[in-house]
């Protein structure tokens, strides 16, 4: 049985592209667009919109491939405190680098990168330097003093003509970083100012997922954004500019609803008249159109948040943040009318750890049903687990070992005697490693290696937090992992 779907990729895809074209036409066939979120692995919008693929909006962007350029903005700030991307754990600067080859590597045009709040920093220093020998053309934005409400002094020579000026070739620049506060949005701005200057009316529009406009304030998409992104305090409301303008109710989020008059006077001293009534006006996004099943997409974002929730409890548990994100976050469960019980594969977990009076940990497959796994002395409960929903996807019987203890064995003695790990239960990698050496011979193991595709979309909690090798191989799994947010052992150092 499949997972059910809601959201019609393709046409997503087509009318994404259709709705750009659009936009290039109608300025001078140049547009700057901002691209928020994720463009390789958008997981997020996979999650909430079954149906959504995780690369949807590069190939989008593969539709207008000839006409579109890349540049990708970093702030100097990030470079200099060495800020980490959360998901996949390395700087932001390696980000940079990491986009580059991913974005030349699908055949799209990398044009340019812009280093942000530029003041001096030796470390933006080296990394432009470092850009420049690999034969990538940089560029550098300066702070602007009273930015963004000082807009006389902002549009002017002083402000955005002190930048530098972005040479671009094609008709579709898009504007992406590795986070945000990179920095995007003023980097189309100064080139608008700039473009102006040359003659050319270049136009300007906003490209992010979320949240979704034309759904209600409280829809549980909506709701789910606003859980992703509860660290950032961003609050999700009703574009009041919109409102007044056309008499129609558009969501849209507090940030950009608060920038709109100062956005709205900049757009009027660049070109002497805005071309937006309100901040949903640059956005082009056209996900709401492409929904045909809004009973999946709910619950798949009630879900979500439930996620996020139990991430969040992890975080405080281990230190990474206070207690707000938490607290936003319980009050969105509310809001969406929903509770941890409402995870069945954490309540299973949660039976089974208490039955064994150990770590255990659950996962949901595709069919609906739940498998469990337990502490033992060969295999944690996360390595357990893993193989007994391989077991069940490929119906194979319970009681049959898919790794000899033959085989265990030996490397637990390389764990504890030679490695110096105190624990010498598999993790899931090591797990994975042994399966697929046993598969060369048994044809079970075999059997069991050809389901794993089948556990992505899956839903997973552990009893205890996991060690970081899990969490890593459970998300490359493409299995949804919640832990509860205690540890295994009362130890003031985890690793």
């Amino acid at each position: 049985m499949e997972a059910k779907t809601g959201f019609d990729n393709e046409k997503y895809i087509r009318m994404q592209s259709e709705r750009i074209q659009e936009r290039i036409a109608q300025s001078d066939n140049k547009l700057y667009l901002e691209f928020g979120g994720k463009l390789f692995d958008d997981y997020h919008a996979a999650r909430v919109l079954p149906g959504f693929a995780p690369d949807s909006k590069v190939k989008m962007l593969l539709h207008l491939k000839e006409q579109a350029e890349i540049v990708i903005a970093i702030c100097a700030l990030d470079i200099e405190k060495n800020k980490v991307r959360g998901d996949l754990g390395i700087t932001y600067d390696a980000d940079v680098l990491r986009l580059i080859d991913a974005f030349r590597g699908i055949g799209l045009y990398v044009g340019s990168v812009v280093i942000s709040q530029y003041s001096g920093q030796s470390s933006a220093d080296a990394f432009k330097k470092r850009l420049e020998l690999l034969g990538v053309k940089v560029y550098l934005h300066f702070p602007i003093a009273g930015y963004p409400s000082n807009v006389p002094l902002i549009v002017s020579d002083d402000g955005y003509g002190r930048n530098e000026y972005i040479e671009t070739s094609h008709p579709l620049v898009v504007v992406t970083a590795p986070g945000p506060g990179s920095g995007k949005m003023a980097v189309c701005l100064s080139q608008l100012y700039h473009e102006h200057k040359r003659g050319v009316r270049a136009g300007y529009a906003k490209f992010e997922t979320f949240p979704i406009w034309n759904l209600p304030l409280k829809h549980p998409v909506n709701l789910a954004y606003e859980a992703a992104t509860a660290d950032l305090n961003d609050v999700n409301m009703i574009d009041p500019f919109h409102l007044e303008a056309y008499g129609e109710t558009a969501v849209n989020y507090n940030r950009d609803v608060e920038i709109f008059p100062v956005l709205n006077a900049m757009f009027e001293k660049i070109a002497g008249k805005s071309p937006y009534q309100s901040p949903t006006d640059m956005g082009v996004n056209m996900a709401g159109d492409c929904i045909f099943d809004n009973d999946v997409v709910c619950e798949a974002s009630r879900q979500e948040i439930i996620r996020r929730y139990y991430h969040a409890c992890c975080d405080r548990r281990q230190g990474k943040t206070d207690g707000s994100p938490v607290y936003a976050l319980e009050l969105l469960m509310n809001q969406a009318g929903i509770s941890v019980e409402d995870r069945k594969v954490a309540s299973a977990a949660l039976d089974r750890a208490n039955q064994t009076g150990m770590p255990a940990a659950a996962i949901q497959l595709p069919d609906g049903s739940i498998v469990t796994g337990k502490t033992s002395s060969l295999l944690g409960a996360s390595s357990a687990v893993l193989l007994n929903a391989l077991k069940t996807l490929g119906g194979i019987p319970k009681d049959v070992h898919l790794i000899s203890p033959i085989i265990i064995e030996p490397i637990q003695d390389l764990k504890v005697g030679h490695l110096g790990n105190h624990n010498p239960r598999l993790h899931t990698d090591e797990v994975l490693i042994a399966l697929s050496i046993s598969a060369a011979t048994n044809p079970t193991a075999e059997l069991a290696m050809k389901q794993l595709s089948k556990l992505q979309g899956c839903e997973a909690h552990s009893s205890v937090i996991l060690s970081q090798v899990d969490d890593s191989t459970f998300r490359k799994l493409g299995v949804n992992l919640t832990c509860e947010p205690q540890y295994q052992t009362k130890k003031l150092y985890h690793k």
